[in-house]
């Protein structure tokens, strides 16, 4: 039985990439402005970091896509406690939180574009029309619109509240993707 039990220890967990954007913590007016179920900023801070927690692994990777605090104290919570981030800057991202996000994050910029799996994917806080490869099967991942664009094909709304508050993993969208056939 110890031998099964130190077996696996070392089984190590395949990590994970997750998607998120628009957590909006600290700001009042986002919960009214698009119908969040909180009564309160701070049910609104606890449950939408709760969620995150739930699915994500301290080896896990996070491709944050903008708009993640308006204030700098949770911000810099968040960064200290998820340490694999790529941060893409999103409209409500003030510039002491992307200094904070460059001491913090693996990446930070305006658009990324990487590649998992042989997937290419366009990683941007706002929706495209076209995007790098967008013929040739590429997706673009987006926030912003806070679930309310009907997302081209290959495209997705990565946001929380398009999301039920949750990160959404590459495996998920594997699964959710409107995938372009015809190469048009």
């Amino acid at each position: 039985m110890e031998k099964i039990r130190e077996i696996r220890k070392e089984v190590k967990k395949k990590e994970m990439i997750w998607f998120t954007a628009d957590y909006h913590l600290g700001h009042e007016n986002i919960i009214k402005y698009c119908n969040r179920p909180f009564d309160s900023v701070e049910e609104m801070n606890d449950v939408i970091i709760r969620c995150l927690r739930s699915k994500v692994d301290e080896r896990d990777s996070i491709y944050f896509l903008g708009d993640l605090s308006f204030d700098i104290d949770l911000a810099k919570a968040f960064f200290q406690e998820f340490e694999f981030v790529h941060f893409i800057i999103g409209n409500h991202d003030s510039e002491n939180v992307i200094r904070l996000a460059k001491r913090h994050c693996l990446s930070v910029s305006y658009l990324k574009e990487i590649k998992i799996e042989g997937q290419s994917i366009t990683l941007c806080h706002y929706a495209m029309r076209v995007w790098n490869k967008k013929h040739y099967d590429s997706w673009q991942l987006y926030g912003h619109s806070h679930g309310t664009l009907i997302p081209l094909v290959n495209q997705y709304d990565v946001g929380v509240d398009n999301n039920n508050f949750f990160p959404i993993s590459f495996e998920e969208l594997k699964k959710n993707m409107v995938i372009n056939n015809d190469n048009i």
